[in-house]
């Protein structure tokens, strides 16, 4: 008998699972030192505001947050991360192009 080209169903003996959350998380991006970023600006407006974000940054998770409640408090304005990329309210792209430079950030 041929073995079948297509097979329908489920397979049990690998156990459950949730196909596309697991792939997401496991996608590592490398880790790059501050000075190897090379960090780019884009404004856009959503609302009939202007947004400021900054991206793509290489850092772990962790690190990200720890840059992103920086910056907050030293610029007085609320952010967000967004996979690689920070959002900030407001247009503050000269005030955050020098706090990033003072943490050893490039840019292009």
């Amino acid at each position: 008998m041929k073995k079948n080209l297509f097979e329908i169903g489920a397979k049990f003996d690998e156990g459950w699972s949730s196909d596309n959350l697991l792939e997401k998380r496991k996608l590592e991006h490398e880790i790059k030192e501050p000075h190897a970023h090379r960090l780019i600006f884009v404004k856009e407006k959503r609302k009939g505001k202007v947004v400021t974000i900054v991206k793509p940054f290489f850092l772990n998770i962790d690190e990200l947050e720890k840059l992103i409640s920086t910056l907050k408090k030293r610029l007085s304005r609320g952010g967000t991360i967004k996979e690689n990329t920070l959002e900030f309210q407001g247009e503050v792209q000269e005030a955050l192009k020098a706090e990033l430079l003072n943490l050893g950030y490039k840019f292009k």
